[in-house]
């Protein structure tokens, strides 16, 4: 491991205190303030950074130096991937990633302070959490991998309240709502505010992005859906990650029209 590698994962302080600066000048009051930290514990890991020449001070105020901004711009991507893996460990251990785009995924961090929604035992196909979250959305994008019963409804509903809304389904969900809710599949594809693709292959996940929330469902790494975790996102990062989500199978999708 290289000494600037070893002087950054070493110590939580110097990587928090390199990450504030890297959105600009701070003085040392703020710096403490922010970082929540004391200048008893704090003042050893600045006079280090310091002595690397990745901070400078000017008076009360600290700054990254050219060397600093350059690191830090490379580390923050890193950091931020390590955090959202760190967070769950085991979750994202168990679950199939490999279902996601390579370039997404290398872009997890971008879902940044994420939740894991678990479904209790006794409403094991409960979903009004996941309901509840998008009900009140302006715009939706998605992908489903799944149909639960209530979906149909729920969704023409929406489209009627004007929600714009597109949704991306796979092959062997469009054949369940071509079977089962056919009329209501047409009645939403009249309407304006609605579009439904279908996709030529599988995928092993579903996906739901609103104006304000970002939901990820993942398959179990035995191939098994996993019915009762939901990583859920409000970071505008999350939601801009789960909109590129879209617009990559949006490219490998065909447009479902409304019967005659």
């Amino acid at each position: 491991m290289s000494d600037l590698l070893s002087i950054i994962s070493a110590s939580d302080k110097r990587r928090n205190l390199l990450i504030l600066l890297n959105n600009g000048p701070k003085e040392w009051d703020e710096i403490k303030q922010i970082l929540k930290v004391t200048s008893t514990g704090m003042l050893p890991q600045v006079k280090i950074l310091e002595e690397e020449h990745l901070i400078e001070r000017a008076g009360k105020q600290f700054s990254l130096t050219s060397m600093g901004r350059v690191l830090t711009a490379h580390m923050t991507p890193l950091i931020r991937t390590m955090d959202v893996f760190d967070k769950n460990k085991k979750f994202w251990q168990d679950h199939n990633l490999d279902a996601l785009p390579i370039e997404l995924l290398m872009d997890i961090g971008d879902l940044g302070n994420y939740q894991i929604l678990e479904t209790a035992d006794e409403e094991i196909f409960g979903i009004s959490a996941f309901l509840d979250n998008i009900n009140k959305a302006r715009t939706l994008t998605g992908i489903s991998h799944t149909v639960h019963p209530r979906f149909p409804d729920f969704f023409l509903n929406l489209a009627k309240k004007r929600v714009k809304m597109s949704l991306i389904l796979t092959p062997g969900v469009f054949k369940i709502i071509q079977e089962k809710y056919r009329h209501l599949l047409n009645e939403g594809l009249k309407l304006k505010s609605a579009d439904v693709y279908v996709l030529k292959e599988d995928v092993k996940f579903s996906n739901i992005t609103t104006d304000t929330y970002f939901s990820l469902s993942l398959f179990y790494n035995n191939g098994v859906f996993d019915s009762k975790h939901d990583v859920i996102s409000y970071d505008p990062s999350a939601r801009e990650w789960g909109n590129r989500l879209f617009s990559y199978y949006l490219n490998r999708a065909e447009k479902i029209e409304a019967d005659d």
